[in-house]
């Protein structure tokens, strides 16, 4: 605490004007004298160093009000972040929840069992995500972040991920039919279980991915697929994937085969 500093006694004027010739500045050195003798007044008033202790008190009250309270701010943000996600819900476009899933997954919330299909996600960061049981289906998710996120058990069928980071994602027994996985970075993700049946793998990284039983590969799009473990794409061939450039080619081989 900042203490108030004391003033010693101010000297009497005849000492002042001795020390000072010139007349013309005797006018600035008596208000200079005043004012020392109100400060040396003031710095005896009792008065004020009681304010300043009721100050600073003040000010640590006003400190353990705000992190007593803190509890309650943060489930009124988490509170108002759920309302905007749920209101939402079933719709297109963002409607506010990129921000309110982004706030809750920074506070590291569990988003189990979120229903955001449809929705405009583009861009969003959810690393680390605890989003099992999901559902994204349809939702536009491109360039997101999901590295690390657990998207277990997730309905994610026709979602857009282009260019999305899934690395270290736990993707097992997820629903990835139909999904835009075109540039998508999948290294080190658990693909386990997922049905990839009809997803546009196009130019993604498969480097250390865990494909143990993938539930389909039915007419999945393997062309250009990148670090792909040995024997995956041969695997995926095996199983009803095919390898075309371009959508025309793999509409036409998708038509071509029959349900």
């Amino acid at each position: 605490m900042l203490g108030i500093r004391q003033p010693s006694r101010p000297p009497a004027w005849s000492e002042i004007r001795s020390r000072h010739h010139a007349t013309w500045t005797l006018p600035f050195h008596k208000l200079e004298w005043y004012l020392q003798w109100i400060a040396w007044a003031l710095g005896n008033w009792a008065l004020l160093e009681v304010l300043e202790y009721l100050g600073t008190f003040s000010v640590l009250i006003a400190v353990i009000f705000y992190f007593a309270e803190s509890g309650d701010r943060t489930r009124q943000r988490h509170y108002t972040a759920w309302t905007v996600i749920n209101t939402a819900q079933g719709k297109g476009g963002s409607g506010g929840r990129i921000e309110a899933l982004e706030e809750l997954n920074g506070d590291r919330v569990a988003l189990t069992g979120l229903d955001a299909s449809l929705a405009f996600l583009r861009g969003v960061n959810l690393s680390h995500a605890m989003l099992s049981r999901c559902s994204l289906e349809a939702a536009d998710l491109r360039m997101s972040v999901l590295h690390d996120a657990d998207l277990s058990f997730c309905n994610l069928k026709s979602a857009n991920f282009r260019d999305t980071d899934f690395e270290r994602a736990k993707l097992s027994d997820a629903d990835l039919s139909s999904a835009d996985l075109n540039g998508a970075n999948l290294a080190s993700s658990d693909l386990s279980r997922t049905d990839l049946s009809n997803a546009d793998l196009r130019n993604t990284d498969l480097k250390n991915i865990r494909w143990d039983d993938i539930t389909s590969m039915r007419l999945a799009n393997v062309f250009g697929v990148r670090n792909a473990p040995d024997g995956f794409v041969a695997y995926a061939l095996a199983h009803g994937a095919v390898s075309a450039a371009s959508d025309d080619e793999w509409s036409k081989l998708q038509n071509t085969v029959r349900p």
